[in-house]
């Protein structure tokens, strides 16, 4: 049997004034605890909304110690949070790899030339050539969005290949 309107926190007057009556020391309670950098007032809002969503299981007279012990909980979740991210934080981050600098040197210089080669395509290769290696599309796809056939789609990329070929290996 459901509990009458005026015991039932899902009464909107009745939560608003809980609301009004617990919300600025909660925040208070949070903020002496455990200080300004874990938002005390985002957690205030928890509290008041896992409250809301649990109205009917918690009477009004149990509100308070509900609302504390829920913000509290949470604080404690985020301060324990934080020190996960601070730990990790300290842990010394590989920045090394295995490839040596003559392979990072050649590396950037293949990219270079490769960047100049696509510079040097026909502006029909060089679109069709991107649409499809870059951002994956289909030829069929790059046909009806340059409204050519597929055969037209594939003549441009493969000549846009073997331009490439002749460009790289010159350079």
């Amino acid at each position: 049997m459901s509990k009458p309107l005026r015991n039932n926190i899902c009464e909107s007057q009745l939560f608003e004034s809980i609301y009004k009556k617990h919300a600025k020391n909660l925040h208070d309670f949070l903020y002496y605890k455990f200080g300004e950098h874990l938002n005390p007032q985002d957690q205030v809002q928890e509290a008041f909304i896992k409250l809301w969503n649990n109205c009917s299981k918690i009477e009004p007279n149990k509100a308070k110690s509900y609302l504390f012990t829920t913000a509290n909980n949470l604080m404690l979740n985020a301060f324990a949070h934080q020190k996960v991210v601070l730990k990790y934080s300290k842990q010394p981050q590989k920045h090394s790899t295995n490839e040596t600098p003559e392979f990072v040197l050649q590396e950037k210089e293949y990219h270079q030339k490769l960047q100049k080669a696509i510079s040097n395509l026909t502006e029909a290769q060089r679109v069709a050539f991107l649409m499809n290696r870059v951002e994956g599309k289909r030829f069929k796809e790059i046909a009806e969005l340059l409204d050519i056939s597929v055969k037209g789609v594939e003549k441009r990329i493969y000549g846009a290949l073997k331009k490439l070929r002749e460009d790289i290996d010159e350079l």
